[in-house]
């Protein structure tokens, strides 16, 4: 398929945070854009004032004039459901119908690639590689799984289109989309159990990551986490090299914390002095040298990658600091694998040791919930506070069963109550806040404006 035979895209479920960086990325190729999705946020709105006509009911009539069999390309992604309207019916009109994977797999054939894979830390890595890349002036396009800090967006781009550009991409392992990836450079963060829905077992995603590694094109290269370096051993084709905090080829030295911000040395391979990291957490650090692994290989220089480190201002909802005062910190995060939620609570500990760490959590897919449940009691039993609420359900229907209770029981923190999004903040006004984090992958992040509000009048107040 050649992409350049279309003359127009349209997507059903345009608002996804993938979905919307292809969105953005063939509008600015002079390409029609348009798109369903089922509820109106920030960034559909963001999508609506950049010229691209969106809305939000099933309904076939609403479907653009200009979407044709011959000119259009549609894209879904795999979170829709099967009974869809507009999607059957394009399906039965003999449109072009593929997923986002492919289309990214389209996409990237024909450039140089870093795909950056992991069931956690792909969005900060791959938004750190795309700071670096940019900071350096390399001819790049990045499509990102967050909205980055430092650009406002999701699809972050420096230079011309050639055949010198470098894309930056999230290999997503859900549904097993990276296999639609042939990249030429690739990180592997972690390969933690999850997406079990998908997969059934653990041993099915390892060998689906296995399956991604061996798809780096012939003389590529690797960067892998020391702890889940064996998942690459039989790969010869490419050259690997692992990191990780205190062991691997590329290792962490003279680590010094100030409020959980790190400076650090860069030990192994290459030795480089002196890195100062712009975002919090010991995770971050390691995102970061996986990210530096990245840029060495591609020739960049030592001092351009020190810049662009401590440039690096974050990603929406990955650790963003909402409020940060003295005697008050609000922070939002994404975490919602138990995995990801024990480093967060654990950099939470460090950075404000001494402090009362509140947390308000929402789980996130009935099926995540029922595989995981004793792992998300033992990590938010960390919290000295906790307020949890229902499941966010995504994709799926309820399964007999299966609620937050079936986590909330088994936590043994000190302190825990139930919540809801339209109460929430006034069960926050009875608590003593020094440390608040509100967590998951849901529409938790629709709370962080009215918490927000209240906090800051708070905090005046007193």
């Amino acid at each position: 398929m050649q992409l350049s035979l279309y003359h127009s895209v349209y997507f059903i479920g345009i608002g996804g945070i993938g979905m919307s960086a292809l969105a953005r990325w063939f509008k600015l190729k002079g390409m029609k854009v348009a798109g369903y999705d089922r509820t109106e946020t920030v960034l559909t709105q963001q999508l609506k004032a950049e010229g691209i006509d969106i809305h939000f009911e099933d309904r076939t009539d609403l479907i653009p004039s200009f979407v044709k069999k011959e000119e259009t390309l549609v894209v879904y992604t795999p979170a829709v459901p099967k009974g869809h309207k507009e999607l059957n019916y394009l399906m039965n009109n003999q449109f072009t119908v593929i997923k986002r994977s492919e289309c990214l797999g389209l996409i990237t054939k024909d450039y140089k690639t870093v795909a950056v894979a992991g069931t956690h830390g792909k969005t900060t890595t791959s938004s750190i590689v795309a700071h670096i890349l940019r900071t350096a002036r390399k001819n790049m396009v990045a499509f990102l799984g967050g909205i980055t800090t430092n650009y406002n967006s999701n699809l972050v781009m420096y230079g011309e289109v050639n055949a010198d550009t470098i894309v930056v991409v999230e290999a997503d392992e859900f549904d097993r989309s990276f296999l639609k990836l042939h990249p030429t450079l690739a990180v592997v963060t972690s390969t933690d159990a999850d997406h079990l829905d998908i997969y059934k077992d653990h041993e099915s995603l390892l060998q689906s990551f296995a399956d991604f590694i061996s798809q780096i094109k012939k003389d590529g290269y690797l960067a892998i986490h020391e702890s889940v370096e064996e998942t690459a051993e039989h790969n010869q084709h490419i050259t690997t090299e692992s990191y990780g905090m205190s062991r691997g080829q590329f290792f962490a030295g003279r680590i010094t914390a100030r409020g959980g911000f790190f400076e650090f040395d860069l030990k192994g391979l290459r030795e480089i002095n002196n890195i100062q990291l712009g975002v919090p957490g010991f995770h971050n650090m390691q995102n970061a040298m996986a990210a530096i692994a990245i840029a060495l290989r591609l020739g960049i220089d030592e001092n351009v990658i020190k810049e662009a480190l401590a440039s690096f201002s974050g990603v929406k909802r990955r650790f963003e600091f909402i409020i940060n005062d003295e005697n008050l910190v609000y922070i939002d995060d994404y975490a919602h694998h138990p995995r990801e939620i024990e480093a967060f609570i654990g950099s939470l500990k460090e950075m404000y040791a001494g402090k009362k760490i509140t947390v308000v959590f929402q789980p996130h897919l009935f099926t995540r919930t029922r595989d995981f449940a004793d792992g998300f009691a033992a990590s938010l039993s960390l919290a000295d506070e906790l307020l949890m609420m229902d499941i966010y359900p995504a994709r799926e229907e309820p399964i007999p069963g299966v609620d937050a209770d079936l986590i909330f029981k088994k936590i043994k923190g000190p302190s825990k109550m139930k919540c809801t999004k339209k109460n929430v903040v006034q069960k926050l006004k009875d608590l003593n806040i020094e440390v608040l984090a509100t967590v998951g992958a849901g529409d938790i992040d629709t709370c962080v404006a009215p918490i927000k509000e209240f906090l800051t009048k708070k905090y005046h107040e007193v």
